[in-house]
This record gives C-alpha cells, structure tokens and sequence, in this order.
C-alpha cells in the first residue's frame, strides 16, 4: 500500500528529519512540504542534507487544496497550532499525526494548567490515540489520527511503564531527572540556545511546572517530578529515572520485567550497558536499563533515546507504518551512527 504524504511545518527540525527518513521508506513518498515562513525557498537551500534527495522540491504554504491526493499529514507546527488545522484535515477525510503536543492530554483543562491557554478544539480530544506503539500499538492500529508522544514522555514512558503496570515500583515519589539536546528547542533562534550560551554549559529549566509533566503523569497514572535539563549536544534524550520497589525487588528482577515487556519489540533495547544517547543517534531504538540500590532502597531506571528519531519523527513513521497496514518497523531505522 503506498501512501503520498503532506508534512505540515516541515521546515523545522522535526519536519526536516521527517523528510530525510521518508526518503528510505519503500511504501511512502513525499506529496509536499509547508514552511510558511520559508515558502518558495529550496528544501536543499535550507537543509543541504537533503539535496540528493530533493533537488528540486521547495516549501510552499499551507493551504486545504493541498490535502487532495494525500493519504496522510504529518504537523511539525509549534503547541497550539495544530488546533487550528485539525477540524480540515478531519473534514478531509486523511489519516493524521500530530508531533506536536495539541492532542495528547485527554482533559481540556489540563491545557489552561500546563499550557496555559484554552484548547480551542475540546471536542476532537477523545478522537486522537496517544502514539507511543510499544504502549498502544492496536489503538494506533485501528485509528486515523495520532498524537505523537513528545522526545521526554517516550524514554520516561518506555522506561517506567513496565515496572508500574507489574507493579514493581510505587506509583508516587517518581523523580525525573532528563537531559535533551538542543535540536529539542526547535530551529528558531532563541537566546538560551545560541551555541556561546550552549556550549560549555548544561542547565536545568522548567522546574516544577514543565508542561510534559502532565503527559507523562497521565500515560503512567503516577506522580512524578520531572527536571529536564538542556545539554551541549545536538541530539538526544537521557532521562534517569528514581522510584520506590513496591515488594521485593533486586536488579535482575527489574531487567528481566523490562526485558519480557519488550522482548516482542523491534526498537527497544534491553541490557545491562549503562544507556548512551551517541548509541540512539539516528535511529528509532530505545537504549534502557534499570538497577536496584539497597543501601538507598531506590530503583533506578535509564532510557536513552534520540529526540528527532524515536522522540519525533521516527515514531510518527512507526505509527504511520501501523495506520496504513504496513509492518511497523518497514523503513525505520534501528542502529545509531558511530562515531
């Protein structure tokens, strides 16, 4: 089944490793790229990388005649855009992945917390399954539209999911402690991101109120606090997550409940190797591991991911591969770049 796809903000770096995986996949193409603050320039004259693929391509503006022939839309847009676009492409009658966080949460309210605006499309929440396939593989299976999990939910969410649903951990006093690169601040320039400030450096932000608390406290129906962290590097997301054993507990136990919970999954790594974000980059694979400390009582739980690949637009393609009756894994990539 080959399905022509739209990418809606393809521009920025989401959009732009969307494009780039697109181009290994045998069953999808292509159909077009919105930028609108980069219409009419070159795909290649923004993103180099991406010239042998698409020579002659450039970004146009969005706009509802687009979505005729179209089997499926990807957003790459900025939180609240998506709210705006959605109710058309429903109209339209296309399969959808949002890779922003506009559809994730299924109360409203939680927006005005978390978000702090009003969603402006309430009625089309229940409609969009969460995308994470290692969580909600037949949900996606079955459904059109997806909200993709943000780059920090998807490597706490599949570090943490198995040992609560076996009930190996407690579901409170979760803390989080995750570290992102900067492609996870988006393309636009911003103060805190310029490579003087970067560089050298590695800051905390968002303490106590980062607005993915609440995704991931929703898909873990736990209580967790959650410190993200900005890290000198391009890509990647390291989260290292601490929990209370609920029973007895050691650390083969806790390797061998994450290990039966992902032995069936194409990208998710189970060891005993500590997890490191150079070993994710580029490809769609989750590096986990867990340790149990009894001096401190306290389970310890690492997650390794790449922010653009399985945080992002690798996740969407592994939805997509699901929506459209293709095998998951079919032109995703599973090994990392090293060096």
């Amino acid at each position: 089944m080959h399905w022509n796809i739209g990418v809606i903000g393809a521009s920025g770096f989401a959009g732009s490793e969307l494009l780039r995986l697109l181009v290994g996949h045998p069953e999808f193409s292509l159909a077009w790229a919105t930028g609108d603050s980069q219409a009419g320039v070159a795909l290649a004259d923004l993103y180099p990388s991406l010239a042998a693929a698409y020579p002659h391509e450039v970004f146009v503006s969005y706009d509802t005649a687009l979505l005729e022939g179209v089997d499926a839309v990807v957003l790459g847009l900025p939180h609240g855009a998506s709210q705006g676009l959605i109710p058309q492409l429903v109209q339209a009658d296309v399969a959808v992945v949002d890779l922003a966080a506009d559809f994730r949460l299924n109360d409203p309210t939680d927006y005005d917390r978390w978000y702090q605006q009003p969603h402006t499309a309430p009625e089309l929440l229940s409609t969009f399954v969460y995308g994470l396939p290692e969580l909600y593989r037949e949900e996606i299976r079955s459904s059109t539209r997806v909200a993709a999990p943000g780059c920090y939910p998807t490597a706490v969410l599949l570090a943490l999911s198995p040992l609560l649903r076996a009930g190996k951990i407690e579901p409170t006093g979760i803390i989080i402690d995750a570290a992102s690169g900067v492609s996870g601040a988006g393309r636009p320039p911003k103060p805190n991101t310029t490579f003087c400030t970067v560089d050298e450096d590695f800051t905390a932000y968002g303490l106590l109120d980062h607005r993915h608390t609440a995704e991931m406290q929703e898909h873990l129906g736990a209580s967790i606090l959650f410190t993200p962290h900005l890290a000198p590097m391009s890509r990647g997301i390291l989260a290292t997550c601490y929990a209370r054993p609920a029973g007895e507990c050691s650390t083969e136990s806790l390797l061998g409940t994450l290990a039966d919970a992902y032995a069936d999954e194409s990208f998710v790594v189970v060891s005993e190797r500590i997890p490191s974000t150079k070993a994710t980059q580029g490809s769609n694979t989750a590096h986990i591991t867990a340790r149990f400390d009894e001096r401190t009582n306290t389970v310890i739980v690492l997650a390794a991911i790449d922010n653009l690949v399985k945080g992002t637009a690798g996740q969407a393609l592994q939805c997509l591969n699901l929506m459209s009756g293709l095998p998951e894994s079919l032109g995703i990539p599973v090994v990392g770049l090293t060096p």
